[in-house]
C-alpha cells in the first residue's frame, strides 16, 4: 500500500478533520452543563465527545499518526482560540442595555483552570488514543480492527478525564463528587466507542478503499511534537 506521503491530498482528509474539530468545539461548550442520565452523573459534552476519539481512531488507521497528529495540534489550536476569545468577550464590557452578562459569564466564562485542564485533557488523551491505535496496528498487523479502537480509546479517555478532573478541579471540590463524574465519564465513553465498532469498521473501509490508503507507522517518528508529516521511510505499510 501506499506511503503516507504517496499522497499528498487524499480526497477525504480534510472532511474527517473538519469533523473531529467541530466536534471537539462543540463538546467543549457542551460540557457547562452537567447531566443526570440514568445511572450516570457528567457533563453535556460527554454525549459528543467520544465521537472525536472515533474520529481519531479514523485518522489513524487509514491515514497514519502523522496525519493524526497534526490534527490533535490543529484541534488543540482552535480549541485556544475558542477559550480565548470567550474570555475577551467576557472580559469587554457589555452594550448598554444588554442583560446577559452574568448567564454569559456563568456559561462561557470558563475559569483558568478549566480550560487549562481542558486543554492539557485533551492533548494527553488524544496522543495516548493515537500511539496506541498506530502500535496495536503493527502488532497485529491490521487484523482485529475492534482490539485496537476499543484499547486505545480506554486508554485515551482515561488519561484524558484524569488530567482534566486534577487541573480543573483537584482541590477545589471534593473527591466524594469527582469520582462519580470521573467513573460515569468514562464507563459511558468507552462504551460508546464498543457499541459504535460496526460504524468504525464501515467508516474505514469506505475511506481505504476511496482514498488508496492503509497506512503502517512503520518507521515513524511518535514524538507529539513534531508537526511535519513523515518521511520517506515512515508511514510503509508490511509486504504482504
Amino acid at each position: 500500500m501506499a506511503s503516507s506521503e504517496t499522497r499528498s491530498a487524499p480526497r477525504y482528509f480534510d472532511l474527517v478533520m473538519a469533523v473531529f474539530v467541530a466536534v471537539l468545539l462543540i463538546s467543549n461548550v457542551a460540557s457547562t452543563k452537567f447531566l443526570l442520565f440514568g445511572p450516570f452523573t457528567f457533563d453535556g459534552g460527554t454525549l459528543l465527545f467520544p465521537i472525536s476519539y472515533i474520529f481519531g481512531d479514523i485518522l489513524v488507521e487509514v491515514y497514519g499518526y502523522a496525519r493524526a497528529r497534526r490534527v490533535i495540534w490543529t484541534g488543540f489550536a482552535l480549541l485556544f482560540l475558542m477559550a480565548a476569545v470567550f474570555a475577551v468577550v467576557g472580559a469587554l464590557p457589555p452594550a448598554p442595555g444588554w442583560e446577559g452578562q452574568e448567564a454569559y459569564i456563568r456559561i462561557l466564562g470558563a475559569t483558568p483552570r478549566i480550560v487549562l485542564g481542558s486543554l492539557l485533557g485533551y492533548a494527553a488523551g488524544s496522543f495516548s488514543n493515537s500511539y496506541v491505535m498506530a502500535v496495536m496496528k503493527m502488532l497485529t498487523r491490521g487484523r482485529w480492527l475492534w482490539t485496537r479502537t476499543i484499547a486505545s480509546t480506554m486508554v485515551g479517555e482515561g488519561v484524558d478525564t484524569l488530567v482534566f478532573i486534577l487541573v480543573a478541579f483537584a482541590g477545589t471540590q471534593p473527591w466524594a463528587m469527582l469520582w462519580p463524574v470521573i467513573i460515569s465519564n468514562y464507563v459511558f465513553k468507552t462504551g460508546f466507542e464498543a457499541l459504535a465498532t460496526p460504524v468504525t469498521y464501515a467508516v474505514t473501509g469506505f475511506l481505504k478503499r476511496s482514498e488508496g490508503l492503509d497506512v503502517y507507522d512503520y518507521g515513524t517518528d511518535f514524538n507529539p511534537f513534531r508537526l511535519r508529516l513523515a518521511t520517506r521511510t515512515e508511514g510503509q505499510a508490511p509486504t504482504r
